[in-house]
Parts: C-alpha cells; sequence; structure tokens
C-alpha cells in the first residue's frame, strides 16, 4: 500500500513540475520609445520634432541639394523657386522665394514636418512661419568644409538619413584631400580674379576675404584678388586689377553672357596677364555660390583651371 501511495505521490510531483514549465513567462509591458529630435539651429533655437522629418520644405537652393543628395529627395514636398537642382527639384511644389516673398499660405497647406530655412531667409520669416505652427529649422552657413560636412549631417539628422549623410560628407572630405595633396606639389600661387558682375566694367564685383569662393582658390593653390578688398562682396577699379595683375580670370557671371571675348576687349584690360595669355575661363558660379556638396566640384574645377600642369 505504502508503494502505492509512494508513487502516486511522485507521479503528481511530475506533473507538477511539468505544467510548471511549461507555464507561459508573462507578458513584457512595453515602453515608449522616444524617437524625438532635439538640435540647437543657426538662430540658436531649440527645435524638437517628433521623428524623422517625413515631409519637408526647403526654402533655399543649399538645402534642396543637400536634401537630394543624402537621399531624402522623396521626403521634399515643397522647395524655393531657385532651385534648379537636382532636375527633380522642379518636380515639388514652388513656394516662391523671388524678392524673399514667399508663400506662407502654400507652405502650409503642404503639412511639412518640418521647414528647413538657410541664411537667405531672414529671422522675420522664421518667426512667420511658426506663427503657423509650423517646426522650422533655421540652418547656418557655413564658412569652410568642415562646417559643410557638419550641416550636411544635421539634415542628415534631421530626416532619418544620417548614415547617407556620413557616407557623402566622407567621400567629400577624401576629394577634398586629394585636392589638397596634388596641390602641395605646385611650384606657383597665380593671382586669380573671380568676376561676380561685371556689368560695369571700370569696377566689377569679385569676392572678397573671408568668402567661399576666397577659401577655394586659396585651397586651389591661387591667390585672390578679392582677398585685398574690404568687405565679402566688393567692386575692384581697373586700375587696382592692373596692379594686382591677374595671371587668370574665372567669370562667374557666364551665366548671365559675360564671355572671355567680351573680357578681352574692354578698355585698359589689354595689359593683365590673363588677358595677354588668354587664361580668362567661364565658370559655373553654382559650383560654388551654393553651401551644398557640389562645393567639391567647384574646387576641383578651379584647382584644375590654376594648375592644369598637375592634372595632365
Amino acid at each position: 500500500m505504502k508503494k502505492i501511495f509512494s508513487t502516486c505521490i511522485l507521479a503528481m510531483l511530475l506533473i507538477s513540475l511539468l505544467v510548471s514549465c511549461t507555464k507561459p513567462a508573462p507578458t513584457a509591458i512595453p515602453t515608449a520609445v522616444d524617437t524625438s529630435i532635439t538640435l540647437t539651429d543657426g538662430l540658436d533655437r531649440t527645435v524638437t520634432i517628433d521623428g524623422p522629418a517625413m515631409r519637408v520644405v526647403s526654402m533655399a537652393p543649399s538645402v534642396t541639394e543637400i536634401l537630394y543628395a543624402i537621399g531624402a529627395g522623396d521626403q521634399v514636398v515643397g522647395c524655393d523657386s531657385f532651385s534648379d537642382y537636382p532636375e527633380e527639384a522642379f518636380e515639388v511644389t514652388d513656394i516662391g522665394g523671388s524678392m524673399g516673398d514667399y508663400s506662407y499660405e502654400t507652405i502650409a497647406s503642404l503639412n511639412p514636418d518640418l521647414v528647413i530655412a538657410a541664411e537667405i531667409n531672414t529671422a522675420d520669416q522664421v518667426k512667420a512661419l511658426e506663427d503657423l505652427g509650423l517646426n522650422v529649422y533655421y540652418l547656418a552657413n557655413p564658412t569652410d568644409f568642415e562646417g559643410l560636412y557638419a550641416a550636411i549631417e544635421t539634415v542628415g539628422e534631421l530626416t532619418g538619413h544620417s548614415a547617407d549623410a556620413v557616407t557623402l560628407t566622407n567621400s567629400m572630405a577624401a576629394r577634398v584631400r586629394a585636392v589638397e595633396d596634388t596641390i602641395s606639389q605646385a611650384s606657383t600661387t597665380p593671382v586669380v580674379f573671380y568676376e561676380l558682375d561685371g556689368s560695369d566694367p571700370a569696377k566689377p564685383w569679385t569676392s572678397g576675404p573671408g568668402t567661399f569662393m576666397d577659401m577655394l582658390i586659396s585651397k586651389a593653390g591661387g591667390q585672390n584678388v578679392g582677398a585685398a578688398l574690404s568687405g565679402s562682396w566688393a567692386q575692384i577699379s581697373v586700375e587696382e586689377l592692373l596692379v594686382q595683375n591677374p595671371q587668370i580670370i574665372l567669370l562667374g557671371d557666364a551665366a548671365y553672357g559675360m564671355t572671355p571675348e567680351q573680357v578681352a576687349a574692354r578698355t585698359g584690360w589689354t595689359d593683365i596677364a590673363a588677358v595677354k595669355e588668354n587664361r580668362i575661363y567661364t565658370f559655373n558660379d553654382d559650383l560654388v555660390s551654393l553651401a551644398g556638396p557640389r562645393l567639391v566640384d567647384g574646387l576641383e574645377t578651379i584647382a584644375k583651371l590654376i594648375h592644369p600642369e598637375l592634372y595632365k
């Protein structure tokens, strides 16, 4: 009898053990994941968005170029009238911008998660958009390539393309280093005049000290004529040009119809070295006037024009 009782007890214990082993574990209570993004913008404002912006309005051509370059083009729902690169930008809604006149009604109707402004926009314009209940991030213009890389990576973070942005900036940095390595072999530093607007040939406009063009010319192994002037954008007299005697002239106003032949025919310009040596070149100003990825294209192009002997 005892044996039968012991057997029963053992069986009950085994059954209890099996039941306890198969009992499902208690369900974990899910915790909310904070996907919000908080950054300080170029106006020293704290900007917070709920997560990567899926509907973005760009208020500047430089911002538009960055967005498409990092793979966020499909998230762009509107951009300013001057955003003409890449061609896909023409397919999104035009929000205006000519003479600083944006259509706030159009911007609001696009229901953007984020509006990205730049230094062509004013603090008042940013406030007007904020007053409509929109999230606005003001992207300050960089003054060097490191600043440009940081700006691109910021846009990448805001749009959920951080990895793409880092890949792009790493590629850009490698290309810049390649130019620097090549230019380090140069034995001369030619004087370069970059013309922004030659509609008044007696006093054409050029890029002054501290501008991106000034930095690009220097990095490309040249000496910028405008570095001796005051102000970021300044006029220079023919007399001053003759004194500095540039060996190379780059026509950033070629898009407005200026040609090397017209420059060579200007009164008083025949004694300038660049005119004598026929080293006047048309140049795509978009490569150097917009703080976007194509600035590296601009650097490479300038380096080849200033030091063709190093790029044979």
